[in-house]
């Protein structure tokens, strides 16, 4: 099991600290997201100023770019990396996609499956000097003039994971991908029961095993050096399971352990006009909710929890923490873990 770390982007100065500080404390990878920032940009400055430290997107939006446009962004990276770069991709949703990206949005599975796919015939034609003749439902790339075609780079094409909760679109990574990036939402339970068998069948399709797929993860984490912290962290988690559970493509999640009414519940109040509603949304997650999602543990057992829900059930995680907390709290924690983060 490999740790990461998630940057989070406010100045020059502080990428490139923090990615120095992750290398030192022995974190396997480093990444970054897109919400209010460029997701590929701060990753060149951490690249730069580490020298084993991996870097990827968890996740980038694939579908606010054409492929050709991600192949040559990701291409770069893995350039200047020195082979280090990991590509997550995630599809966004309609309303984002169609509204704030202007681009087209339409069967998101079989999108992201052709989308890989176009990526993967893109960098062959770079890496390995094949002819690009790709032709598909939704995108179509049939030229590469020598101008235009970088050199090959070192490593070759960068890992893609997809980032999926659904059927459809953990199908799809199985299929296509080299990884798929588990959502927080995600119990320990439905990634046995559902997400594991569900990937298998992309796998067999795409004639591997698990053994050659990452599977990567963010839980989320609760802990708190003292009863103020802990509260705290406890209320912040619990907003954010009510934040995702209140979205209807999140609800399967909830139903197979049977708390499908409160999706229904947190659905209805989310759309209320009442001033408290995520403070009253998130007082519906009990604790049996609680630690259905998140490992709430104190630091010093925080290593040993992650070790007892996710050894041996994927490879890579990192720490999603719903509340402000001092950082250095988990530097022990991947200590524990094991030299550069393996347990």
């Amino acid at each position: 099991m490999k740790v990461d770390g998630k940057l989070s982007v406010s100045g020059t100065p502080s990428v490139i600290s923090a990615a120095q500080h992750h290398e030192t404390a022995g974190y396997d990878g480093l990444w970054s997201s897109e919400s209010k920032h460029d997701p590929f940009l701060p990753l060149l400055l951490a690249a730069e100023h580490t020298e084993t430290l991996e870097v990827g997107t968890a996740i980038a939006v694939a579908f606010a770019r054409s492929p050709m446009q991600l192949a040559y962004t990701a291409h770069d990276l893995q350039t200047y990396s020195g082979g280090r770069f990991m590509l997550g991709l995630g599809s966004q949703v309609k309303p984002h996609i169609e509204r704030r990206f202007s681009m087209p949005w339409s069967r998101p599975a079989a999108r992201m499956r052709e989308y890989v796919s176009a990526l993967r015939a893109i960098w062959s034609a770079w890496n390995d000097d094949t002819k690009l003749d790709f032709r598909g439902d939704f995108y179509t790339h049939t030229l590469m003039a020598p101008f235009f075609s970088p050199p090959p780079a070192p490593g070759g094409a960068p890992k893609v994971l997809i980032a999926a909760v659904g059927e459809a679109m953990t199908e799809a990574a199985g299929e296509v991908a080299d990884g798929l990036l588990a959502h927080a939402f995600t119990t320990e339970r439905y990634m046995r029961e559902v997400t594991l068998p569900i990937l298998e069948r992309g796998l067999h399709t795409s004639d591997r095993k698990r053994e050659d797929f990452i599977l990567s993860h963010m839980p989320l984490v609760t802990t708190g050096r003292n009863e103020e912290e802990m509260a705290r962290a406890v209320d912040g988690t619990k907003r954010q399971i009510a934040f995702y559970g209140s979205t209807p493509s999140y609800r399967p999640v909830l139903e197979l352990h049977g708390w499908g009414e409160l999706g229904d519940e947190l659905n209805t109040l989310s759309k209320s006009s009442r001033d408290d509603k995520w403070q009253a949304m998130g007082n519906l997650v009990d604790d049996q909710v609680l630690n259905a999602f998140a490992v709430v543990a104190e630091p010093q057992h925080m290593a040993a929890s992650i070790r007892d829900r996710f050894d041996g059930l994927v490879d890579r995680v990192s720490f999603y923490t719903a509340y402000d907390i001092d950082t250095r709290v988990w530097d022990d924690v991947v200590h524990e873990l094991g030299n550069g983060g393996r347990a």
